[in-house]
């Protein structure tokens, strides 16, 4: 096709688009926008324009903006337009650009989703065993310690062929799901789900298929369904889940494995888990892996009960995936770094670090049930949950995240915990099951909670239930 210049005067002239699809388009407008040929603040043509310039349907054009604007290349006005979008936070995903937090202070940041730093264990005894020299035989040696596959592995929930060590649970998701996933499949993630995990696969081209949770995860009949649209991978968080709580036992993990063994047109499928805060959480270690042998990558990171900054996972599964993830990344970053190995192994297996993690653990379900109990008492229907966070109902997200804000407390907007199905359901005011997102909830780390909790709850029970007067 030829050269096509745009019906707006605002632009230049676009280069050839080779293909019409939306990848396409989207892939055309994209090296335009790095090339910086369609500058900051540039107003692109309407769905409709392109549509007429390119011959194609008004759905594919919006499909290609669709994925600058979830890639963060370009943002909607409303009415006003689409325009290129400045790169602030270029280094943020989208969603983890809405999540994170404005730089002006507030009295209590409950919005971040991360341990607090009282609880974690001291690093200064494990530093100061590690050897003073850092050095390594080969760079073609072992990519993991031994000593810390032994330990790691004698906690594993089910057998792993092979267990290696990562830097951080996204790490080994990212990798993982880079072997798996290729442009147009689906993925089945849970809804609502950690929005990096969403942000991942807007990256590499899938499709997330949401599936709505109850106090246990997936509900086997709408994995059931899901699965009829023959994903890749499913998704999810056994423990603890971000940003509900929510935590598998074991009836469930078995229903979720009938589902899968019985479905048909997915004999490849892989179930990742992610157990993020394993160690520091209070519910039963519950793993598909002992029920789907040779189809479950489990991942346990160690950021939430030992320190973000380790930049340290596990990851277990089928030999043949787990050594492609390696192999890949030999050819990047190589290894996890063999000094932040031997920290972790001694924080694993010393006495005092082993209790302060216990600590920690009892202190986050103290914090968890006491502001779900005072939640509840001033009618704000909180789940119990796991872990540091809390999902909590409101109103209205906006007008709670404003009024929060006035009284210096800060949390995390639900929004970005959704999928974009859902958050079209969420605009149609539809809703599912009792986590279900409607577009009004937020995300409270309770494990941030020190002191205080009458005083915050009378604030969030009075935020949950607050319609501002302009009615957002």
């Amino acid at each position: 096709m030829t050269g096509v210049r745009l019906a707006s005067a605002d632009l230049i002239a676009l280069a050839e688009f080779a293909e019409t699809t939306p990848r396409g388009i989207a892939g055309v407008v994209a090296r335009l926008v790095n090339s910086g040929e369609l500058g900051v603040g540039t107003r692109l043509p309407t769905v409709r324009e392109l549509a007429s310039e390119l011959g194609v349907s008004p759905a594919t054009v919006s499909q290609a903006w669709q994925a600058l604007s979830r890639t963060g290349l370009i943002e909607s006005r409303g009415r006003a337009g689409s325009f290129v979008r400045p790169l602030s936070q270029g280094w943020l995903a989208p969603r983890m650009r809405g999540m994170a937090a404005p730089n002006d202070p507030v009295r209590l940041d409950l919005s971040r989703g991360t341990p607090d730093p009282l609880l974690l264990p001291a690093l200064g005894p494990a530093l100061s065993r590690v050897s003073a020299r850092a050095e390594t035989g080969s760079y073609q040696a072992e990519p993991v310690i031994p000593a810390l596959v032994d330990v790691i592995a004698d906690s594993w929930t089910c057998d792993a062929e092979t267990i290696m060590v990562v830097d951080g649970a996204l790490d080994a998701i990212s990798r993982t799901l880079e072997q798996l996933v290729r442009f147009g499949d689906r993925v089945v993630v849970e809804s609502p789900g950690f929005p990096p995990f969403l942000d991942l696969l807007e990256v590499l081209g899938a499709e997330a298929v949401p599936v709505p949770l109850d106090e246990h995860g997936m509900l086997p009949e709408a994995l059931a369904r899901a699965l009829l649209l023959r994903p890749v991978a499913v998704l999810l968080q056994p423990r603890a889940q971000n940003p509900t709580g929510a935590s598998m036992n074991a009836e469930r993990a078995e229903a979720l494995a009938r589902v899968i063994r019985s479905a048909a047109d997915v004999d490849d499928l892989v179930v990742i888990e992610d157990d993020h805060s394993g160690l520091i959480s209070t519910e039963t270690d519950v793993s598909l892996g002992a029920l789907l042998p040779g189809r479950v990558v489990h991942v346990r990171s160690f950021s939430k009960s030992h320190g973000p900054d380790l930049r340290i996972a596990a990851i277990g599964g089928p030999r043949d995936l787990v050594e492609r993830v390696v192999a890949r990344r030999m050819l990047g970053p190589g290894w996890t770094s063999r000094m932040v190995q031997t920290i972790l192994l001694d924080l694993l297996t010393e006495g005092a670090s082993i209790d302060a993690v216990a600590e920690a653990r009892r202190r986050y379900y103290t914090r968890q049930r006491a502001l779900g109990d005072a939640l509840r008492a001033r009618g704000v229907e909180v789940a119990p949950a796991d872990g540091i966070n809390l999902w909590m109902p409101v109103v209205s997200e906006r007008s709670a995240l404003v009024q929060l804000a006035a009284a210096g407390i800060r949390v995390a907007a639900g929004t970005p915990f959704l999928a974009a199905s859902d958050a079209a359901d969420a605009a149609g005011g539809s809703r599912g099951a009792r986590r279900q997102p409607g577009g009004d909830f937020v995300r409270v780390t309770v494990g941030l909670l020190r002191d205080g909790t009458d005083e915050v709850a009378d604030a969030l029970a009075s935020a949950a239930q607050h319609v501002a007067a302009g009615g957002y």
